[in-house]
């Protein structure tokens, strides 16, 4: 574990969470029962490829669905029911409790408004102070988050920094109020890598100065093995493992996490194959009847087709949904 929890009440508790869009037969089931608990100094990394439900799940965690969206099951934050807070409640447990980097700043942020201006409207927002204040507070978090020239930087609108600048900058607005949860939805995807390895060094000093809890949602393994107390892999809408880093890694038990952990380029040699997991995700709006990934398992039978499978326990605080858990070794 590279951070150790405090043994106390969850800061984010999940509790059975669907989620879909549109109704009948058509309906969009985007997430399937997913349950977790994250306890304050925990970073929780939630593994899996594009359309898996990741960023739905993480954007519930925030109130942030649409008016359409369906939702069932219990998501409680720092103590608060978010799936049935008022609006102004909302608005209160956002930036001040719980606060999220998005995937692209470029589009986060107001292009018509200076990242100045942005951060320090949060912090006049959750912490009623003047603007002197607030934009006094703005540079010391963009010298927090390494910016050079921290002073000049607040007059830059978005489009005048860089990828990885900008990436800075939204880290920074998400820590403006000091808040208890960290959200972050893929916040290194589009940066190269030199950047990317920058700002996970960053998150990971912060996390642990600031204690926050954290969910880090990404479909890179290595990057997730970098910053993660524990990993959720998701397929489907749903858990199909969840274990510590290290029983992830070197005892994993689903067919899917070995899959994502063999088509990777890391520890690859020059000129190999690369092993990939065959077919594409399926439809969310059409799940098979059994385990969803059995038409991309080359260990499925006909029990996997017809029965879901539920969570077993595989090892200390570690499940998955398998009928064959030995064949994900």
């Amino acid at each position: 574990m590279k951070h150790e929890a405090i043994i106390d009440e969850p800061m984010v508790e999940v509790r059975d969470l669907h989620v879909s869009f549109g109704k009948g037969a058509g309906a969009v089931r985007a997430v399937n029962g997913v349950s977790f608990a994250l306890r304050k100094g925990e970073v929780l990394g939630v593994l899996g490829e594009s359309g898996s439900g990741k960023s739905v799940m993480l954007r519930t965690l925030l109130g942030l669905l649409p008016a359409h969206a369906r939702t069932e099951g219990t998501v409680t934050v720092a103590g608060q029911p978010v799936l049935s807070l008022p609006p102004d409640a909302l608005r209160r447990l956002r930036g001040s409790t719980v606060a999220m980097i998005f995937q692209e700043p470029m589009t986060a942020f107001d292009p018509v408004f200076t990242i100045g201006r942005q951060i320090a409207e949060t912090i006049m927002r959750h912490d009623r102070v003047g603007r002197d204040a607030a934009m006094k507070r703005a540079q010391e978090l963009l010298e927090l988050v390494a910016i050079p020239s921290a002073k000049g930087r607040l007059a830059n609108y978005p489009h005048e920094m860089s990828g990885g600048m900008r990436q800075r900058a939204m880290i920074a607005l998400a820590l403006a109020c000091r808040p208890s949860v960290l959200l972050a939805d893929e916040p290194t995807t589009a940066l190269d890598v030199t950047v990317q390895i920058q700002i996970l060094l960053l998150l990971r000093r912060l996390q642990a100065e600031l204690d926050m809890a954290v969910v880090f949602v990404t479909h890179d393994i290595g990057v997730a093995v970098e910053i993660s107390d524990r990993i959720g892999v998701m397929y489907a809408g749903r858990f199909v493992e969840e274990a510590p880093i290290e029983a992830l890694v070197d005892a994993h038990a689903h067919p899917y996490t070995r899959g994502l952990l063999a088509s990777t380029v890391h520890g690859q040699r020059k000129g190999e194959r690369l092993e990939t997991i065959p077919g594409a995700p399926p439809n969310l709006a059409a799940l098979p009847p059994g385990c969803a990934f059995a038409p991309r398992c080359r260990h499925a039978d006909d029990r996997c087709r017809a029965e879901a499978p539920e969570p077993r326990v595989v090892g200390p605080s570690h499940v998955a949904r398998c009928h064959h858990l030995s064949a994900g070794r």
